[in-house]
């Protein structure tokens, strides 16, 4: 059921830049484009190229929604 709360939480925020931190310790930066029961995809840019970066649901700790401006 847990992973259920944490689909829906990272499908609200899709477009959106979120920050990842893996219970390895890993933290991953991007914006949420694909939402599945298992994995969220994120997209990467850094020094103006972008990576795809699939991150399991079983492997999160937390997550930090960047705030946009209004």
């Amino acid at each position: 059921m847990a992973l259920q709360h944490a689909e829906n939480l990272f499908r609200r925020f899709r477009g959106q830049v979120v920050t990842v931190k893996t219970v390895s310790g890993g933290v991953y930066e991007g914006r949420v484009t694909e939402v599945t029961n298992d994995f969220v995809e994120l997209i990467q840019k850094r020094n103006g190229e972008s990576s795809q970066v699939f991150l399991f649901f079983h492997a999160m700790e937390s997550m930090l929604a960047q705030e946009t401006a209004s």
